[in-house]
């Protein structure tokens, strides 16, 4: 497969930072954790991208955790097969360990500072950590205007009639794509496939088709296919199918896409902004679906309000693009400052681990 499984657990959204870490790997069955503590520059993705990559070359299955506010960066790796993970457990996506020692261990990657050098910077390292932050609150307030707007325009557009076609529409591709296996009803993991961050809007179509040989594409400029999506997840586990349900990041709590690996069947909304770049199955234009009165009435409005919108997720990029900035500099106040021949001794050690667990699976 040479397309990676790439998500984010984590999303840049109107309420600040929101997390799925909690849904990375299910809590009964993990069996190694690798909870990576340290600050800027210490080599926690670098560790990160050692270890992953040496397992992948030996052919094990590998989840890629990108951050949401660097894409380039990595936030957290998952082995699913091995149901074990390494993970930057430092703010604003901190994990604490539920089973201390026996699935989860802290990794200290602060011990490789050299701390008397650092003192000596210490105000352009406060000054620096001060600017980054600040700029993630700029951006969470152009992002919750934005979110408001669509929310608007959506509530002028989603009519019961709309609803009830869109539900009759999942319907009938369950009773076509989904047959009932029999088994106790399947699992709902939470990923997000998109992000808002200092490189833009993204989607990480590739994952889809990585997994999904079948894949329909919902053109909705309006999400109004969120409860659509519900649907046919609900219906996919009752089936006894796991599924990935993967949120919006303007709006964590609505569906934005949904993943069936065992089917290797998707559902993508495409949108204006963020197109869908494959060849779909079968294409579902929701947006045709809510055209009538409601459309013909609110047009000028909603387009306007798309408007605004689009120039207010522009102002929330470009300051996550100065919050980059801020954070590279902090990186390169550290840089020089840390131990990474330790570092990398410190990624051997976790590889030693994962591949006896390799041994044991």
């Amino acid at each position: 497969m040479d397309a990676k499984v790439t998500f984010f657990l984590g999303a840049n959204s109107p309420a600040g930072f929101y997390s799925l870490y909690d849904q990375m790997l299910p809590a009964r069955e993990a069996r190694r954790i690798f909870l990576l503590k340290g600050g800027a520059g210490c080599g926690k993705s670098t560790l990160m991208k050692r270890v992953s990559a040496a397992l992948e070359e030996k052919g094990e299955p590998v989840e890629y955790i990108r951050c949401s506010g660097d894409p380039d960066s990595l936030d957290a790796v998952v082995f699913p097969r091995l149901k074990a993970a390494i993970v930057d457990a430092t703010a604003p996506h901190v994990m604490e360990p539920s089973l201390p020692g026996v699935v989860e261990s802290y990794v200290n990657l602060g011990r490789f500072y050299d701390h008397p050098a650092l003192t000596e910077k210490r105000e352009a390292i406060a000054a620096a950590t001060a600017g980054y932050k600040s700029h993630y609150k700029g951006a969470y307030r152009c992002l919750t205007a934005a979110a408001q707007l669509a929310e608007d325009n959506r509530a002028l557009l989603l009519t019961p009639e709309l609803e009830a076609k869109l539900q009759k529409r999942a319907r009938g591709i369950l009773s076509r794509e989904v047959k009932k296996t029999g088994r106790e009803p399947g699992r709902a993991v939470q990923r997000f496939l998109g992000a808002i961050s200092c490189q833009g809007p993204s989607c990480r179509f590739e994952t889809v088709d990585a997994l999904c040989r079948k894949v329909y594409e919902l053109q909705d400029a309006y999400g109004l296919g969120a409860g659509m999506l519900t649907a046919l997840a609900a219906g996919c586990m009752a089936a006894g199918y796991d599924v990935i349900l993967c949120p919006s990041p303007l709006f964590p709590d609505r569906a934005q896409h949904l993943i069936v690996p065992e089917l290797a069947l998707a559902f993508v909304t495409s949108t204006p902004t963020l197109p869908y770049p494959g060849k779909p199955y079968r294409r579902i234009r929701v947006d045709a679906m809510a055209e009538g009165e409601p459309l013909r009435k609110y047009r000028s409005r909603l387009k306007f309000a798309r408007k605004v919108q689009s120039a207010l997720l522009e102002e929330a990029v470009d300051s996550l693009r100065q919050a980059k900035e801020e954070h590279d500099g902090l990186e390169k106040l550290y840089n020089p400052h840390v131990d990474f021949k330790g570092v990398n001794a410190q990624a051997e050690e976790i590889l030693k681990e994962l591949l006896e667990l390799e041994e044991t699976h």
